[in-house]
């Protein structure tokens, strides 16, 4: 049974008319009747009873008549969704994003103009590191994500990445630490022999490894004093005098005792933040959520 069958089988039970049936589906009606014939083989019960003068329906017609409206209904339903789906409309998109992202304002903007376009898209949001980020987006349980990068450089060729914004690195201590009286910029080298407090490597962050970098292009390795897995605790840390740090000046939001800023002397002492997705096969959705960034 085809729904072509169903549709025409409703329009003939509705108009019991065969001319009037075949005007309404825009089709002669030698057609029609051989196709109501061929639906009432198949079934093999008749469904009209035809006379010169009426046609009327039997009672398995009858019965026929509102589980065909139905399956009708759910079809033009299935491929309202499907269309819309293939437009990006509806579904769900799944994004990535590093724990500090929501405080920037481009993430904001770029949320609450999706939420404005498509508000029937159910957005889920989930936070990982920005290494994990990659692997999600590469085996696809990713279609977009937030990542945290010096450079797009590193990134596998499969992934494309959208720069959306860019903030310094800056130093953040005591207000009673001995670095804290200088004047201006720090140059990198002050860094030099200070307990620094950092993001434990499982969590699988960057600004590890370019904090390693800017302290060896000024010629010393860092030293590590403390670990910290989350933003809040490492701010918490450097409250508390075990050590300094170098985050993305985004962190420094996170107010926390008496804790100060001091920028670096360095013109690679930044981190940008992008948006990356599947270089191929990207989705519907993550194509919108792309078109949002603002």
């Amino acid at each position: 049974m085809e729904l072509r069958h169903l549709r025409y089988f409703v329009a003939l039970a509705e108009e019991l008319h065969f001319t009037r049936a075949a005007k309404r589906l825009g089709i002669s009606q030698p057609p029609l009747s051989q196709q109501i014939r061929a639906l009432e083989d198949e079934l093999d019960t008749p469904l009209f009873e035809r006379t010169r003068r009426r046609v009327a329906l039997t009672e398995a017609g009858r019965m026929l008549l509102e589980e065909a409206r139905a399956t009708l209904a759910q079809a033009a339903r299935a491929e309202t969704v499907a269309r819309r789906a293939g437009r990006g409309e509806i579904g769900e998109l799944r994004v990535g994003l590093f724990a500090s992202v929501p405080v920037l304002p481009v993430f904001q903007r770029t949320i609450i103009a999706f939420r404005q376009r498509l508000p029937s898209v159910t957005l889920t949001l989930e936070e990982s590191p920005t290494r994990q980020q990659i692997e999600a987006l590469r085996r696809r349980q990713l279609d977009a994500g937030f990542l945290r990068l010096p450079s797009a450089e590193a990134l596998p060729a499969d992934i494309a990445a959208l720069e959306v914004a860019r903030e310094e690195l800056v130093v953040v201590m005591r207000e009673d630490h001995p670095l804290a009286k200088r004047r201006g910029r720090l140059p990198v080298r002050a860094l030099e022999g200070e307990p620094l407090i950092g993001f434990a490597p499982a969590i699988g962050t960057t600004l590890n490894d370019q904090l390693a970098a800017l302290c060896n292009r000024a010629g010393f390795t860092p030293r590590i004093a403390q670990e910290a897995r989350e933003n809040s605790t490492l701010m918490g840390l450097v409250a508390a005098g075990l050590g300094i740090a170098v985050v993305p000046e985004t962190l420094t939001r996170i107010q926390v005792g008496d804790v100060i800023r001091r920028r670096l002397d360095s013109p690679d002492a930044t981190t940008a933040t992008w948006l990356a997705t599947p270089r191929e096969h990207m989705t519907a959705l993550a194509k919108v959520f792309l078109e949002c960034v603002g």
